[in-house]
């Protein structure tokens, strides 16, 4: 796994789990991860996540969720503000994602959040993944 961009590796972790139809799929944890995991649960795009702790730094066990028991709820991930080339939005440019099917998640001064919940308070942030 790569160490520069861990979010993005939990995020292709998540991603390659619903291709190939897995229950559950583990990734290290950080406090990022959970923020971004929580936003996901509240959502409805995934069933449950935990936190298990271990010798080193813990581990997130993911929950996939589907739909009809074969198709995923996550259709798609994709990663915006990478280390190299950060994405940052107004209050008044927060992304909708697929028409408003998807949810940006953005990363405000007020925590993580969703696009939408970010234009309700009116701030913006860093634009870290939509997810559709």
């Amino acid at each position: 796994m790569s160490i520069s961009d861990p979010i993005a590796d939990m995020l292709t972790v998540i991603r390659n789990g619903c291709g190939a139809k897995k229950k559950k799929v583990e990734v290290p944890a950080s406090r990022v991860k959970s923020e971004i995991l929580r936003v996901l649960l509240e959502e409805k795009f995934i069933s449950n996540y935990r936190y298990i702790e271990d010798s080193k730094q813990g581990v997130l066990r993911v929950y996939l969720k589907y739909a009809d028991g074969e198709n995923s709820v996550i259709s798609g991930l994709r990663r915006i503000s990478t280390p190299g080339l950060r994405s940052y939005s107004g209050s008044k440019e927060v992304p909708r994602v697929q028409g408003g099917l998807g949810v940006a998640i953005i990363s405000t001064s007020q925590g993580l959040m969703t696009g939408k919940a970010a234009r309700k308070r009116g701030i913006g942030g860093e634009v870290v993944c939509h997810v559709w």
